[in-house]
């Protein structure tokens, strides 16, 4: 074994906030050169950028097995404890969390470091309390001096995840945890930064850098930030207390829950721990443990964890003969079994390492290969796999690694897409050949190969950090939950021209009129509370807008009547009422948008004025022979049988089949229809109607008003101008009825064109001549053959033969049901010939008979009454 060097040394034992390496960069800083060792690579590279700043880039250095920066002038370096050049000469040197040479895995290297690591000057020991008594014993000339914790570290109890305060970090300890946990946390709190410990540096950075600016309020985390990494934590919360060790999954040990919970508080601002979940079961602290984290009293280590540092490499089997030897002092124990050990052993069984590792020098160079990290956690069978190519590549030729070979296993990698854990594997493999590229002697270019896998490293952790900022952290929930408890006006709040509504700079939906959407690309599980907080804030902005709606123009407002959707109002294209079943079809209830229920009650309640007086200036202007329609129903001056008249056309909306009223017809006399008349109304043969009420603007509202009080989405109306459409569908039909239309067929056309030509076809055959569906008028129209045919049959005419062979022309039959002598002659059995446009005469009795006997006196009566 190495003699111990003997200078001044200083352990200085404590448990964390206790300022331990702060003070080491201090006294570091004050030498003339010097040396700190370190447990991680991130904490290396944090102390890295701390001494930078107070000597200059120039003067420091950064060694880890992925990452070198050594200046040419550099006076101080900061390294992973693997990778210190213990021979060097430096004015100071310190390890840092040197009770990690207790850990079976890495124990044997801080155990070397501690024995043979010494400044010229002055030597550092930094670690727990716990491995003072070992200490003494393995270095018996070194000065034990005890820090204090800073802040108090106390113990606040189990907390659901969802009550978890803020600047809490939770640690787990697997990638599967600490993913479901941030992914809770993101939808509870909007989110959480995640460091691991097989982060880059610059993803961790990033990462932390959020929690730090308090983008996030939450840190999720594996227990490497229980190795003295910096961070700004009030609570730690531990999700679990069980971890893989690497053998078997166990209970933490009190020392690692206290380094771990030890995180909390900074400085003099006191901290506190606690589980996840119960109080109670496998994940819940003991009172023992509770008691002993608070008191920072652990168990005293006894014995760390050892192997030869200096093996003599004479031979591939001397070198596994040093290293298998076991130490000779009582606290010393033989390490387990290294994964670089392992890999030597089943590389000597290969025929040509024995054939080419002979001579010191190859054997140095085989441990050097042998030494390369397992960072991808593959298992020392394939990662020897991996080390038996390279150690190939080393032991030929000019024992460099191809150029073309090595750009080619950075090329399969150098690809930004996949989700968090292909890229966290990528960046693995990375720093697998990161750490060769470091290696000057293993590459004819090293310069130019550790500067490509420095910008490979680099892209997939910019890619990774993106991955995992998209998948933990809604920033947009975390800017709208950061004051939830405080006054709205305290987040700026805006409303682009588009509806857009950003909150602190974060786009959270669209305001469309009053009613606030989600961003659709949110998350359904997050919808619901990201709308309750966002129309919290939108008060302001609403009352802006129900100013602006009060003093709009009518014509701002639209009546919305869309097929297929419920009828409403609009304005400025944004809904703000429903048109609902109401007392009668002139009076629904204007119920208003249930965007605008976010207003008080006193500007909703001016809000419907607002809109129940453009409704009653719209029935003024499109619907006023309605209007007055209802007003007769109810007049006392109007006999009580036109009443009943008025109040069944005006319940209908203006417009009603002729059978639907001829029982009511019936009991009027002469003046009674005329008081009909003088309304506007037209007593047609098959629709009684108001032609006002045919308009296009009159019809929409018609259609609107039916639709709201049958509680029914709007029905298609015909475009405006038209009076012969094709029938269409089902809902197509409806429509067109309501606007006014009646089918024949497959055609439908306006009523109001269907009696003119029913007085046209009397007119016609009164004179003695033919009316058939090549009529001028009948061709203008466009009215099929078989569609006139129907409109001439429910107009009340029959068709009569002619004395000409085969000629038929039309009589007027009345409105009775036809005779079963009539049925052969209405029927499709035989085709009139008039509607085959052969020529046709009047009936017997011509247009000079006699008006009581005339075949068309009933239909001239009825004509004649409709003036």
């Amino acid at each position: 074994m190495a003699q111990f060097a003997r200078s001044p040394v200083t352990a200085v034992l404590g448990p964390t906030n206790t300022g331990k390496t702060h003070l080491a960069v201090e006294r570091m800083c004050g030498h003339s050169s010097g040396m700190m060792g370190f447990p991680l690579r991130l904490l290396a590279r944090e102390v890295y950028e701390r001494v930078v700043a107070i000597k200059g880039p120039g003067q420091v250095a950064l060694i880890t097995g992925e990452e070198k920066i050594v200046p040419p002038g550099a006076l101080y370096y900061l390294c992973t404890a693997e990778s210190m050049p213990v021979d060097g000469d430096y004015a100071f040197v310190a390890l840092d969390e040197a009770q990690l040479g207790s850990d079976p895995e890495r124990g044997h290297v801080f155990t070397d470091r501690l024995l043979r690591a010494r400044g010229r000057e002055e030597t550092m020991i930094l670690g727990s309390a716990s491995i003072s008594r070992v200490v003494k014993a393995l270095v018996p000339e070194a000065e034990i001096i005890s820090r204090p914790r800073f802040s108090t570290l106390s113990y606040a109890g189990a907390k659901k995840l969802s009550r978890l305060p803020k600047r809490s970090a939770v640690v787990a300890f697997s990638a599967e945890e600490v993913y479901a946990v941030a992914e809770m946390l993101r939808r509870f709190r909007g989110g959480a930064a995640v460091v691991m410990g097989a982060l880059s540096p610059r993803t961790r950075n990033a990462q932390v850098q959020m929690f730090l600016n308090g983008e996030v309020d939450y840190l999720v985390a594996t227990d490497a930030i229980g190795m003295g990494l910096n961070l700004d934590v009030a609570h730690v919360a531990f999700a679990s207390l069980r971890k893989f060790d690497g053998r078997r999954t166990r209970r933490l040990t009190v020392a690692e829950m206290a380094q771990i919970a030890g995180r909390a508080g900074r400085h003099h601002k006191d901290g506190t721990f606690g589980s996840l979940g119960h109080e109670d079961g496998d994940a819940a602290f003991t009172p023992e443990e509770i008691e002993a984290i608070e008191a920072h009293r652990f168990p005293p280590v006894d014995q760390l964890f050892w192997r030869e540092g200096k093996p003599r490499m004479d031979s591939v089997n001397r070198l596994i003969l040093e290293l298998e030897t076991r130490p000779d002092l009582d606290q010393l124990r033989a390490a387990p079994e290294a994964v670089d050990l392992a890999v030597l052993r089943r590389l000597a069984d290969d025929p040509l390492v024995i054939d080419r590792a002979k001579g010191k020098k190859q054997v140095e160079r085989l441990w050097a290969a042998c030494g390369l990290p397992d960072f991808q956690k593959v298992g020392a069978e394939h990662h020897a796999r991996t080390v038996s190519r390279i150690w190939r590549f080393l032991s030929e030729g000019q024992g460099h690694i191809p150029r073309d070979w090595f750009a080619q296993q950075l090329a399969r990698l150098d690809s930004v897409q996949g989700d968090i854990d292909t890229l966290s594997a990528r960046i693995a493999a990375a720093r697998t050949w990161s750490y060769i590229a470091h290696r000057a002697d293993w590459l004819a270019h090293p310069a130019e190969m550790a500067e490509r896998t420095r910008a490979l490293e680099e892209r997939l952790s910019d890619a990774l950090h993106t991955a995992l900022t998209q998948r933990f952290v809604d920033r947009r929930t975390t800017v709208l939950l950061r004051d939830m408890g405080q006054d709205a006006g305290n987040l700026p709040v805006d409303l682009e021209q588009d509806g857009t509504v950003c909150v602190d700079g974060e786009t959270i939906g669209r305001l469309d009129g009053f009613r606030f959407s989600v961003d659709p690309a949110t998350r359904h599980q997050d919808r619901k509370m990201l709308l309750a907080a966002a129309e919290r804030r939108l008060g302001r902005i609403l009352r802006v807008k129900a100013d602006e709606l009060l003093g709009a123009p009518d014509t701002d407002f639209v009546l919305m009547d869309e097929a297929g959707q419920a009828p409403g109002i609009s304005w400025k294209g944004d809904a703000v009422a429903a048109l609902l079943t109401g007392p009668s079809l002139l009076t629904p209830e204007i119920r208003l948008d249930r965007g605008l229920l976010a207003l008080g009650q006193d500007v909703q309640k001016q809000v419907a004025g607002r809109l129940t007086a453009w409704f009653e200036a719209q029935k003024e202007k499109h619907l006023l022979p309605l209007t007055k329609m209802v007003a007769s129903a109810s007049d006392p001056e109007v006999p009580a049988v036109v009443r009943a008249v008025f109040a069944q056309l005006a319940d209908a909306g203006g417009v009603i089949a002729r059978t639907e009223l001829d029982s009511a017809l019936g009991h009027l006399d002469k003046d009674q229809r005329h008081l009909l008349r003088r309304a506007g109304i037209d007593i047609g043969v098959l629709d009684i109607y108001h032609p006002g009420l045919l308009k296009p603007g009159a019809a929409r509202w018609r259609a609107a008003l039916l639709a709201a009080r049958i509680a029914k989405p709007c029905l298609p109306l015909p475009q405006p101008g038209l009076t012969l459409i094709p029938a269409g569908e089902k809902p197509e039909q409806m429509g067109a009825r309501i606007a006014g239309f009646r089918g024949f067929g497959e055609q439908m056309l306006r009523i109001d064109m269907a009696e003119r030509m029913a007085r046209t076809a009397h007119e016609a055959i009164a004179k003695g001549e033919a009316f058939t569906a090549l009529s001028p008028q009948i061709v203008s129209l466009g009215l099929s053959e078989a569609a006139f045919l129907q409109l001439m049959r429910l107009a009340g005419f029959r068709p009569v033969e002619t004395a000409e062979e085969g000629g038929v022309n039309w009589a007027f039959r009345g409105r009775q049901k036809a005779r079963p002598d009539q049925q052969q002659a209405r029927g499709p059995a035989r085709r009139p010939a008039a509607a085959r446009g052969a020529p046709s005469r009047p009936a017997s009795g011509g247009a000079g008979a006699p008006a009581g006997n005339h075949a068309f006196a009933g239909l001239a009566e009825l004509l004649g009454r409709n003036g």
